[in-house]
């Protein structure tokens, strides 16, 4: 699998994550209440901080080679 590939499905992992992160905060801000929703918007927060580490690393990286 070339580099462009992986950092293809890595940039799909952190695109997942955000989406994660996004899911569980609705969740926990409308539905839940008390601890179990303080719990999940620690969780929440943790996938947005990892999804951020995740753009920040294919971001920076730079563009891969064509493999030419």
């Amino acid at each position: 699998m070339s580099q462009a590939m992986l950092n293809m499905y890595i940039s799909f992992g952190g695109l997942l994550l955000m989406f994660i992160s996004a899911g569980t905060a609705l969740l926990a801000r409308t539905k839940l209440s008390g601890f179990f929703s303080k719990v999940v918007l620690t969780f929440s927060f943790c996938c947005l901080l990892v999804s951020g580490i995740i753009v920040a690393y294919i971001v920076l990286g730079g563009p891969t080679s064509t493999g030419r």
